[in-house]
Formats: C-alpha cells, structure tokens, sequence
C-alpha cells in the first residue's frame, strides 16, 4: 500500500491510497471532520439536555478549579485539591438521582476507609518496627479480599459496587503510607475534606442547573413506549391486509417495537442504575435517591416501572413474531384475508386503542374510567376472532364450498385450499388474540401505578 501526497480536490483535502492490486481510495479529510461535527449537532437536536449536560459539566469543573488559582481556598486545601477536581470527573452523572447515589456512596465509602485506615495504621504501631510492616500488609490483604469479595454479593453490589471500590482505593492508600498517625490522620482529613467539596459542588451543579431528573425520564420513556407499541400494532396487522406496497413511513412505524425491546437498558439505567455496566445482573436503585421534583413526590413507586416495563417488551416480542410472520412468504388465499380482515382489524385497533388510553393513564397517575370499557371490548373483539377460527377449522379445507364466518357467508372461488395456505391466518389471528392477553397484562400492570 502506497501513501500518495495530499491532494486538494473539489475544494478539499484528501489523500489517495492506492493499493497493490492496482486501485486506489481518496480518503476526504475535511468530509468526515464535517460529518462528525454533523452527526453531533443532530445528536445534540435531538436531545438539547445533552448539551446542557456538557455545560454543567464544565461549569462544575470550572468551580472546584477555584481551589486551586484563588490563594485563601488554595491555602486551606493545600495540593490536595486535586482530589477535588478528580471526584468531579468521575462521579458527576447525567441525571440528578446518579449523581446523588454515587456522591454518597464515595463520601461514605471514603470516610469509613479513612477512619479504619488509621485506626489499622495505629494498632500497627504498637506492634514495634519489625512486625508493623507485617501487620499492615495482612490487614490490607484481608480487608481488600473481603470487600472484593462484597462485590460478587448481589445485595451489595446492587447499591454499594461504587462505595466498595473507593474502599478499597482510600484503605489501600491510607494504610500503607508510611506517615505517622498524626500525619496521617491529616492526609485522611485533607482527603474526605476535598471529597465533600467535590461532590457538594456536584450536587448543587446538577440540581440548580437544568436538572435532569431520573424519574422523569423513566416516566417519559414509558409512556413513549407504549406510543410505539399501539402504533406498530395497527402499522403492522393493517400491512397484511393492505394491496400497496408498504411505505417508507409504514415501515419505519410498524418496527417501532425494536424501540421497545432495546429500551431494557436504558430503563435499568433508570430505576436501576449499575457503575459497572447497564447489562449487569446487580444494579442500585437510584431513582429513589432524587428529592421530591414535579409530580413525583417521596414514596412514589418507582419499582412498579420495572413491571410495566417487562409487560411492554413481552408484548413486543409478540409484534416481532407477528412482523415476521407477515413478512414470510407463504400468503392466505384473498378471499380469506378478506373475510379475516374485519375480525383482525378490529382486535388489533381495540388493543391500540387500551394501550393509548394507558398512556393517558400514565401520564395523569390517575385511573381512567374509560379504561374498563375499551378493555371489554377487546375481550369481545378476541371472542370473535376465536369464533372465526373455530368455524375455519370445523369446516373442509376447500374453497368451493361456501365458507360460514361469524354469522356472514362467503362465496369462495373453484380454488382448493392446503393446510400452508392457511396457516398464515391461523398463525396472525392466534398472535392477535395472544397480544390482546399481554396488552390487559400491561394495563393491570398499568393500573396498579395509578393506585
């Protein structure tokens, strides 16, 4: 492979690789400079407190730096301040509840190891100057095995993982300095002292400025959700039976569903937060570490999202199944799809339209007196579907006797009919009738939020 000198073409610069096997590549340096700048201008469009979440971010370092160019701060702190401007790196998060959950739990994890680390670091010392060294490497090896091993605890690491690890940081460096006690009991000092201004200056940062509130956007999110899920329902039944050719618009509603299923992450994220990773079986709840914001208030169940949330991605999974039996290629013979049509239209609308009187609910935390109603009609909209099947399957499978659906009579074509060409509908309608059960599955679910 050969470098060739930059070139400026069409007005900007690019180089040209050209490869042994004779054909060349024009890398455009300035094209992907300005595309990466686009990409992250319509990232920030589309969600403007992500911008605000920068600017947070460096107005908080911006204050804890104060420590170190103003002299009176500079002189109280000392060079420790340091400290100060690395707990704001690495504990401000981008919601309010994230940021609470992990300040406390380096705070508390910092003085519980600073105040152990001398207490260890005192016993050695009256060991005399053979054995203390011994006493200290023991007592390092024991309790930073021990609080290693915590981790593996899911009770533990589902809210302290973070706090473990400071631990074990602050016990590690308290203890085996070779300071005095007095010495040491100031270095101890000068640490939790710079912690607690790291993590005050972040908690003030993000609550004061442009609070981004966990619960919010879990509550938010739900209720997107469950938006996408009634669209892509009717999007996805009303393609089967539709004669064009499906939209780019269609389309791109009817898979909103992935939408759903790949919102696990983000919900858990949410409700329960992990500082490991989103897909880690322990996780903290840190939603509930938020004060009192909006219409959530102290004691707000925030778990019952996690069960809202499971109903909402089983009954995706259904519409995944559903999407791809309609893609399949084997087709219903017309006048049977004609038939079903009603029937299925009717229960896939009625599911819908539950799921959009939910996001109502959702939205209002109040229970809604339609919701009963709409409910009973998509019970009635499933026991006629399953009545439909009922009379295809004790009839012949041939199209040219007359075929009895409900209570109507179709006069089908001199066509014989095999069990493939059938299975389609049988396949949507029992989907339908399933998708009915985990929608009313998401409205107890839903209900019992509002209680």
């Amino acid at each position: 492979m050969v470098v060739k000198e930059s070139e400026v073409c069409g007005g900007g610069l690019e180089w040209r690789i050209n490869f042994p096997d004779g054909t060349s590549k024009i890398l455009g340096l300035f094209s992907k400079i300005y595309g990466f700048f686009r990409e992250a201008w319509r990232l920030g469009m589309d969600d403007p407190k992500k911008f605000f979440h920068c600017f947070k971010v460096g107005i908080a370092l911006s204050l804890v730096s104060l420590f170190y160019y103003m002299r009176p701060l500079y002189q109280g702190v000392g060079g420790n301040a340091m400290w100060a401007v690395l707990t704001v790196v690495v504990v401000f998060e981008y919601t309010v509840g994230a940021t609470l959950c992990k300040c406390l739990n380096k705070a508390t994890a910092t003085f519980l190891a600073g105040a152990l680390g001398i207490g260890v670091h005192w016993i050695g010392s009256h060991f005399g100057e053979k054995l203390q060294p011994i006493f200290l490497q023991g007592s390092v090896f024991v309790l930073a095995a021990a609080a290693t091993f915590t981790r593996f605890m899911p009770s533990v690491k589902a809210r302290f993982d973070y706090g473990v690890l400071i631990f074990i940081l602050t016990f590690s460096l308290v203890s085996v300095s070779g300071f005095r006690v007095g010495k040491l009991f100031e270095f101890a000092s000068h640490r939790l002292s710079t912690i607690a201004i790291g993590t005050s200056i972040c908690i003030l940062t993000s609550i004061l400025f442009c609070p981004v509130w966990a619960g919010e956007e879990l509550h938010n999110l739900i209720q997107t959700n469950m938006e996408k899920l009634a669209d892509s329902l009717d999007e996805c039944v009303a393609e089967y039976f539709r004669k064009d050719a499906r939209s780019e618009a269609s389309n791109k509603i009817s898979v909103g569903y992935r939408c759903v299923l790949n919102s696990r992450a983000t919900e858990e994220s949410l409700v329960l937060f992990s500082f490991t990773n989103y897909a880690s079986i322990a996780q903290a709840n840190f939603a509930r570490w938020e004060p009192a914001h909006g219409g959530f208030n102290f004691g707000h169940p925030w778990k019952e999202y996690r069960k809202v949330g499971a109903s909402l991605r089983s009954c995706a999974y259904h519409i995944e199944v559903l999407n791809g039996s309609i893609n399949a290629g084997t087709k219903a013979p017309d006048f049977l799809k004609k038939h079903f049509s009603k029937f299925c239209m009717k229960l896939s609308s009625s599911s819908s339209a539950v799921l959009k009187e939910l996001v109502f609910v959702t939205h209002t935390m109040t229970r809604s007196a339609k919701i009963d109603i709409i409910v009973e009609e998509m019970r009635s909209a499933v026991e006629e579907l399953q009545i439909v099947l009922k009379s295809l399957i004790t009839q012949p499978i041939n199209a040219s006797t007359n075929i009895n659906i409900g209570n109507e009579e179709s006069d089908a074509s001199n066509t014989s009919m095999s069990l493939i060409e059938i299975a389609p509908l049988v396949t949507l309608s029992s989907l339908l009738i399933e998708i009915a059960a985990r929608t009313e599955d998401i409205a107890k679910a839903v209900n019992e939020l509002a209680n």
